[in-house]
């Protein structure tokens, strides 16, 4: 087990949100027994869709996100002379930092690419080219890009494994993990077989399940957890809001969905609520309009949590900053360690922190 540094800062920092502390990591660590099998299997596997993972693959990975949390500095470090290359040709800022911090908590070393027009991309070079490069000079590649097939064009030609940071429209299964990390964190009974009736959830997204990768990866995941979840209420003013087949897909894994296209009116009965209001429209971004938004006076469920990926806009108001219901910076912080969890296995490295000889 990953042992405490007691005067590093990182264990004595009070979080501005309370729901960032140790003590819901550390009661889902006592929830989940472990079993390091699932994530065995994970070893070496690129990383391109929430639709790959399994739920004992999704617990395993909360649990050791969970272990990680709660000892944020580790005296082993299981990635030391590891380097992974950061490779964002798209803008960002949390996802990259959350990746490359958690690389550096487990001792490895990064190579960021930001900029698509420092590299050979800007001068024809295929992606596949530079994916036979990429395997010469690290041993993970993480990649983020406006193009939905990108993930795809390189996966032929790479030899390490490749974790998708967000391609287009169409996925972005990190931050999802991330999502229901959160959710693990904030009730950990609704991820266990033997969840009471009384305990499920309701739980809106703010969103458009066709055109925000978030939305998409994230009811992807939520639907190996059917039987937690009473219903999600999709909030969204567009026309079409599911791909072709989306919608049957997720109903077939057993959510109960329903589509609403005004906010406040069902905002008393969420216990989750999930904002995210901008979205795709070709190459640029398009708020999901008027009065889609939270803030102070709105109507929500006592108890009730907001989750949002982040960045926020209006539609996010500050003044719920210091409330219960903030649990956004608690998501924000917990992507790090859901991603150490995920690096460390994905490398081959689970020994270093489960007593389990490598797979």
């Amino acid at each position: 087990m990953p042992l405490v540094n007691p005067h590093d800062p990182l264990n004595t920092l009070k979080p501005r949100d309370g729901a960032a502390g140790t003590d819901r990591p550390r009661a889902l660590l006592e929830a989940v027994e472990e079993n390091p099998d699932p994530l065995l299997k994970l070893a070496a596997s690129h990383v391109v869709s929430s639709r790959q993972f399994t739920r004992e693959e999704l617990l395993q990975l909360f649990r050791l996100a969970a272990q990680y949390e709660t000892t944020p500095a580790l005296m082993h470090l299981p990635l030391a002379g590891k380097i992974l290359i950061s490779a964002f040709y798209e803008p960002s800022t949390r996802t990259r930092l959350s990746f490359e911090s958690a690389w550096h908590r487990l001792g490895g070393s990064v190579m960021s690419i930001t900029d698509p027009k420092s590299t050979g991309i800007a001068k024809g070079e295929s992606l596949a080219d530079i994916a036979e490069m990429f395997n010469n000079y690290g041993d993970v590649l993480v990649l983020r890009s406006s193009e939905g097939e990108a993930v795809h064009n390189m996966l032929e030609n790479l030899r390490i494994p490749l974790v998708n940071a967000g391609n287009g429209i169409d996925e972005h299964p990190t931050q999802a993990l991330a999502d229901v990390y959160t959710l693990a964190k904030w009730r950990p009974e609704l991820f266990l077989p033997d969840c009471p009736p009384e305990k499920h959830v309701k739980v809106g997204i703010v969103g458009v399940p066709s055109r925000m990768r978030t939305v998409r990866s994230l009811l992807s995941m939520l639907s190996l957890f059917p039987e937690a979840i009473d219903e999600i209420v999709v909030i969204s003013r567009e026309e079409e809001n599911f791909d072709p087949e989306q919608r049957e897909l997720l109903e077939g894994a057993g959510l109960k969905l329903r589509v609403v296209n005004d906010l406040d009116p069902v905002l008393p009965e969420l216990d989750v609520v999930y904002i995210n209001a901008i979205a795709w429209v070709g190459d640029t971004f398009e708020s999901m309009g008027e009065g889609l938004n939270l803030n102070r006076q709105s109507p929500l469920k006592e108890g009730a949590i907001i989750m949002h990926p982040l960045a926020r806009g209006a539609e996010l108001s500050t003044d719920l900053d210091d409330t219960p219901h903030n649990w956004y910076f608690a998501q924000a912080r917990g992507a790090v360690f859901v991603r150490m969890a995920l690096l460390t296995t994905v490398v081959r490295r689970i020994s270093a922190v489960m007593d389990t000889p490598e797979g």
